[in-house]
């Protein structure tokens, strides 16, 4: 199971506001483009965002469903990737002085990316957490459509 956190340089609220823009989904989750919301209201359980992969010249329309909120702190969704499976993601905010700590966890759940899940694969989530938080902490540090004004 892949772990990874992150101390992000403003108040978890700015981190939300990120976190509950369907419309920003694209622009800190590594791999993905386009994204939108479709059903419900995310990030509200059961909500789905629809987005696309692509890899190189292939493009896969995939989708994201919330199956847990709470507002402000935790958000777990469910990605499906197509031929590749679903995987559960859960990224958890605290409170840490001034500043919010994300933790990101990702593990497969079914498809293609289950069977194949060793210790390459996991490494390889290792590095797209890395970059993932790092774009999370550039949207909300630096600004970003859905950012909270102090």
């Amino acid at each position: 199971m892949a772990v990874r956190h992150r101390l992000v340089k403003r108040r978890p609220e700015y981190v939300w506001a990120v976190l509950a823009d369907g419309n920003q989904y694209a622009e800190w989750v590594v791999g993905t483009s386009e994204s939108h919301p479709v059903e419900g209201h995310w990030p509200q359980r059961d909500a789905v965002i629809a987005y696309e992969i692509r890899l190189g010249p292939l493009r896969l329309a995939n989708r994201t469903v919330v199956r847990r909120c709470e507002e402000g702190s935790a958000l777990e969704l469910e990605a499906h990737a197509g031929p590749l499976g679903t995987a559960r993601i859960a990224v958890e905010l605290r409170p840490w002085g001034e500043h919010c700590l994300v933790i990101l966890d990702e593990h497969p759940l079914q498809g293609a990316g289950g069977r194949l899940h060793n210790m390459g694969f996991e490494a390889l989530i290792q590095l797209r957490h890395r970059a993932m938080l790092g774009r999370l902490a550039r949207l909300c540090e630096h600004g970003g459509r859905g950012r909270v004004h102090a």
